[in-house]
């Protein structure tokens, strides 16, 4: 590997059309590279979700990206949640991994989310607040409804906060039972 690699450039004006210029340019060993790498000795237990990297930070997520980041969201359990009377947008923004303004177009959308504003402002979300995000976030990312949809499920059925509720315990049963047949 002692021979460096040159790179042959062009150059595209007409009076140096002819004209031909190398630069040399140096490659790491193969040695390097291997030191580089990580090595996986030791058995992994758990395997995280990852999720690809985006190509573009800018313009509208597919919605395989968008399913794959619906269970992602990391809210606190009750017992922590009703603790704190308020919680600031940010803090909400970071459990659910979208962006604020994402929180206050849906705000402006869904008659149920109510924060309260200091004279600032500022948004502060109520922990009943909080529980309504869960359910249109569930609505919009997870089920894939349109917003239309979801302000005409919420319309019609009154009780649909309780059966989430439900189905979130009967989620969580499910994901003990699979992990107990597991362990057999």
């Amino acid at each position: 590997m002692g021979n460096p690699h040159t790179q042959i450039t062009f150059a595209f004006s007409e009076e140096d059309e002819k004209e031909v210029k190398t630069e040399n340019v140096s490659i790491l060993p193969e040695s390097k590279i291997a030191e580089e790498e990580p090595s996986y000795s030791e058995p992994i237990e758990e395997i995280p979700v990852v999720i690809p990297p985006r190509k573009s930070t800018r313009g509208r997520l597919s919605l395989k990206e968008v399913g794959l980041r619906a269970d992602l969201i990391e809210i606190p359990p009750d017992e922590i949640l009703f603790q704190k009377q308020y919680y600031s947008i940010g803090e909400v923004s970071k459990w659910f991994r979208v962006n604020q303004s994402l929180l206050r177009y849906w705000e402006t959308e869904f008659d149920i989310l109510e924060p309260r504003k200091n004279r600032k402002g500022d948004r502060f979300f109520r922990p009943i607040d909080v529980k309504n995000l869960v359910l249109i976030h569930d609505l919009l990312r997870r089920r894939k409804f349109t917003i239309e949809g979801a302000k005409d499920f919420l319309k019609k059925n009154k009780r649909a906060d309780e059966k989430f509720v439900l189905i979130q315990s009967m989620e969580k049963l499910k994901a003990f039972l699979n992990e107990l047949k597991a362990s057999l």
